[in-house]
């Protein structure tokens, strides 16, 4: 996401910006979904010229940026669900799908990917420590989990 938010402001404002830059604005004003607007201030060298500059840019141009991972997300989503099996599928009706990691994070995806795909969906009390502490269960109980694995 923060790769797509970088190239946005290449493309649409001929701006160079970081990476933390590019986080910063993702969080303070990105969303996957229309939220109330907001703008931003965003600094960073102008690919003309080469000098620094500050533009301003609202909320919805950010949701621009951000939709094709965003339905990267939602397709990635749908991919998964579609290869479950149905016992499984049923305990997802019921039960829902937790989402975790960084992602998770950008205001609104659950609820895009809650409709979308007609399936609840909740976002890890602890995204970014639910990523780590499940990979951690996976590497300590790796043969149990090789069946599960890409």
């Amino acid at each position: 996401m923060d790769e797509a938010v970088l190239q946005w402001f290449r493309n649409e404002h001929k701006l160079e910006i970081g990476l933390s830059m590019s986080e910063k604005i993702k969080i303070s004003v990105g969303s996957a979904m229309k939220m109330k607007s907001a703008d931003i201030a965003v600094k960073g060298r102008d690919l003309v010229s080469g000098i620094p500059k500050t533009i301003e840019v609202s909320s919805d141009e950010i949701r621009q940026a951000l939709k094709d991972p965003v339905n990267q997300i939602v397709e990635a989503v749908k991919r998964c669900l579609e290869q479950t099996p149905p016992e499984l599928a049923a305990d997802i009706l019921e039960r829902g799908i937790i989402l975790a990691g960084g992602g998770s994070l950008l205001k609104g995806v659950d609820q895009i990917i809650r409709e979308r795909t007609n399936v609840p969906v909740n976002v890890s009390e602890d995204p970014l420590l639910s990523v780590v502490r499940g990979t951690g269960m996976v590497m300590e109980n790796l043969k149990k989990y090789q069946a599960v694995l890409l």
